[in-house]
């Protein structure tokens, strides 16, 4: 169903904040917390005792203590001690290579031995100054590949998001799609057309005026095992599009880390990441706000679809040529899970 050979993002790194963090990632059930170096460290939430979930205990010292009867886990898994008994006898539990990047967690639920984390892609707004960050978490009742489906297909935008990032001139103008190796690239370049109502206003605090024409683009990049990077904009009609000069012209990344939780629930990373005044804080805060407001939309249509998709399960859904983005990362999937099930299996977490 998912990938499990692969890096997801489990967690902003502001929600592991001494305390214990549960999550459940591509179906196995983990627990997130600092050890004593302040690593992020990722167990099986479970405790050996008597298997309550660890994610509600405590950390203390670095080491995780069970919320139920004090049992203290070192980061590796082995019970180190629980008061005025012995843990000699207890097995260890399962644990998962975990580091951070970018301002996330990143956790590998597959085998642990093929683990490389120069696998975790570089982001080119990721610790740059030139750049300013934003965004969320959602969790949504879908399936991750409909979250996929829905970003590598922008023309939704009309009708979904018809007050803040739809416009008629997204369904009027093709998209076109394209592989890199397991790369998804869908691309769609709007020319000669007035901003809608979010770009008019990304224009204004860019310092550009609002009413001119513009060229718009949307480029959507799908990578395994589920992010989606799309690059979207606006410039002064006839000025280049994309590649126009910065002074003409208002870009931004739209980030989206899309890790499963189970076969129909998701976490979702939303985000953006934008080239102009990335001192503003204050315009951070306001973009992440109408961002926020514009994937909630996303989240009722595709939590919506989903539950259809589950009524109605031997229905046939049809693909347009607007789909093939969703079609292409489909198949990649399908080929990471073949891949998968060639090698074996992983059938636990590492443990010592």
């Amino acid at each position: 169903m998912f990938p499990q050979n692969a890096w997801y993002v489990a967690a902003a790194v502001a929600e592991i904040d001494g305390r214990p963090l549960g999550r459940t990632i591509c179906g196995e059930r983990m627990v997130f917390y600092r050890n004593e170096r302040g690593e992020a460290t990722a167990l099986e939430d479970f405790c050996p005792h008597r298997g309550a979930p660890l994610s509600l205990g405590r950390v203390c010292d670095g080491r995780l203590v069970c919320g139920y009867h004090g049992l203290v886990m070192g980061c590796d898994g082995q019970a180190v001690s629980i008061p005025a008994h012995s843990v000699e006898r207890f097995p260890a539990i399962g644990r998962w290579p975990c580091v951070e990047r970018h301002g996330f967690i990143w956790v590998w639920p597959g085998d642990p031995a093929q683990a490389d984390v120069q696998a975790i892609p570089a982001f080119e707004w990721s610790g740059n100054p030139g750049w300013a960050y934003g965004g969320g978490l959602y969790h949504m009742a879908c399936d991750y590949r409909l979250l996929i489906d829905n970003l590598m297909d922008l023309t939704h935008e009309t009708y979904v998001h018809a007050g803040s990032i739809g416009q008629p001139e997204i369904d009027e103008t093709p998209c076109k799609t394209r592989r890199e190796g397991d790369t998804v690239i869908t691309e769609r370049h709007m020319v000669g057309i007035q901003a809608p109502p979010f770009w008019q206003m990304a224009m204004r605090e860019n310092g550009m005026d609002p009413a001119q024409r513009v060229d718009r683009w949307q480029i959507c990049r799908y990578s395994p095992p589920s992010h989606v990077m799309i690059d979207v904009g606006v410039a002064i009609a006839g000025q280049g599009g994309w590649q126009a000069a910065d002074a003409c012209k208002t870009a931004a990344t739209v980030v989206d880390f899309i890790t499963p939780e189970t076969r129909t629930s998701t976490w979702y990373f939303w985000g953006m990441a934008r080239q102009f005044k990335p001192d503003d804080a204050e315009l951070t805060a306001r973009i992440r706000e109408g961002q926020g407001r514009i994937f909630a939309e996303d989240r009722e249509m595709l939590e919506r679809q989903q539950s259809n998709l589950a009524h109605w399960p031997q229905r046939r859904l049809m693909n347009l040529p607007i789909d093939a983005g969703g079609v292409h990362a489909r198949r990649v999937i399908d080929r990471w899970l073949a891949a998968q099930t060639a090698i074996g299996p992983h059938d636990a977490p590492a443990s010592d």
